[in-house]
């Protein structure tokens, strides 16, 4: 569920219309809805209710620090993949003890920074970094919380690029490797070996991928138990999708229901890992039409939101939906590319939409709480967007949109030959 709606012609995000905050803020602009991003963590919760469990919402996703601030009231973990997550999370008052660090490329400094704030745990990611870990702890005199990411070559039937579980992919040591590295990691004086950790792709809409991946990490538990190496919790990782079009993902309580006939017994801590389902449907991206442009062959809709505003679409080939803020009673509809400014064909929104649009109407990108602004860019010298969190009937703005001296800001010219 989300809160955006029309109200008679107007789309609403909660009690505030989007008409009216594109006139205060301009566009393009990301609009975030409080009451949506709270409800989809609670419904995590509530189906979790019956099991010992963290729920570390996935940075990533959305990494404002007025979200994270949110999260963290509500009593959320996080999961993080950088120091600089790791400060957002600081900033934001998030509980650092309810926070993992994943992510394949951790630096000595990083680790260091993370041991000091006492993080729950590292999760492992290869045998190198182990070593890493091990001699950072050593230098600080620490003893440093792991769990090892394992890789289970799981098919998760999703785009290429978000696909995280199969032998081919970057992430988690691979399953028939991890007994040994464990026995490793058990035996070194400054690792403590708390957890298993599995992550196999994000936008996953079937439950079958989750099981066959649960399946062969309970195998390996049992395999660990046999071999005198007691695990604390189980984290499963994330991935659950969201709907954008006609996608029908599992609810997290027929998610987490699928995932008990597994864990009976197991006396383990459950950690999730959820990002893109807390947030994806919890945040639009408002933009206006700049022109109106037909050739031979196509109708086209330029606007003011561009690929450096959201990278989704050229980067995946995402589809979400784009709706009109204020509906026009009157007109026909006409197929149209929603396209941006940007000097690139990749430049896209949106293709082949039926709208009933002219000059100047305000769109609205739907589903794009998740993997929008995080992943926004100055390219050809674009300011970022303005983010705004609505609260009821108040809206807030969480980032002031960039000016261009900002972009220069760190930039220097050579001195003069002269």
């Amino acid at each position: 569920m989300n809160h955006f709606e029309y109200r008679g012609n107007s789309l609403f995000a909660e009690d505030v219309s989007v008409a009216e905050i594109a006139a205060t803020v301009g566009t393009p602009c990301y609009i975030y809805s409080r009451a949506t991003l709270e409800h989809h963590w609670q419904v995590f919760d509530e189906a979790l209710v019956s099991l010992d469990h963290l729920i570390c919402y996935s940075v990533k996703a959305n990494s404002n620090i007025a979200l994270l601030n949110l999260l963290a009231r509500l009593g959320s973990g996080f999961d993080i993949v950088s120091g600089g997550e790791l400060e957002r999370v600081i900033k934001a008052g998030g509980d650092v003890s309810k926070t993992v660090f994943s992510g394949v490329g951790k630096t000595d400094q990083e680790i260091q920074f993370a041991l000091q704030t006492g993080i729950h745990c590292f999760n492992i990611e290869s045998a190198a970094e182990l070593t890493a870990i091990d001699n950072v702890a050593s230098r600080l005199d620490q003893v440093a919380p792991v769990s090892i990411r394992v890789n289970p070559d799981v098919d998760a039937h999703t785009h290429p690029y978000i696909s995280t579980g199969l032998k081919e992919n970057k992430f988690g040591v691979e399953i028939e490797y991890a007994l040994p590295l464990f026995q490793q990691a058990a035996q070194m004086a400054h690792i403590k070996v708390i957890g298993l950790d599995c992550h196999i792709g994000s936008q996953l809409t079937d439950m079958s991928p989750f099981i066959d991946a649960l399946q062969r990490l309970i195998l390996l538990i049992d395999d660990l138990k046999s071999n005198d190496i007691e695990i604390e919790h189980l984290d499963v990782g994330g991935g659950l999708g969201i709907t954008y079009d006609n996608e029908s993902p599992p609810s997290p309580a027929e998610y987490v229901k699928a995932l008990l006939p597994l864990l009976e017994n197991k006396k383990l801590k459950l950690l999730i890992e959820p990002g893109r389902a807390i947030v994806g449907n919890a945040g639009i991206l408002a933009t206006s039409v700049t022109y109106l442009k037909t050739n031979a062959e196509k109708h086209f809709a330029i606007v003011d939101s561009a690929m450096n505003d959201l990278l989704r679409p050229a980067l995946y080939d995402a589809w979400q939906n784009i709706i009109p803020v204020e509906k026009r009673p009157e007109g026909k509809l006409k197929n149209y590319d929603i396209v941006g400014p940007v000097c690139e064909t990749a430049d896209f929104l949106g293709k082949n939409r039926d709208l009933n649009i002219q000059q100047g109407d305000l769109l609205a990108v739907c589903s794009a709480g998740a993997y929008g602004f995080v992943m926004s860019s100055n390219y050809n010298s674009r300011p970022r967007a303005a983010e705004v969190m609505v609260d009821g009937d108040q809206m807030h703005v969480i980032r002031q949109r960039e000016t261009i001296a900002d972009l220069f800001k760190g930039e220097s010219l050579l001195p003069d030959p002269g």
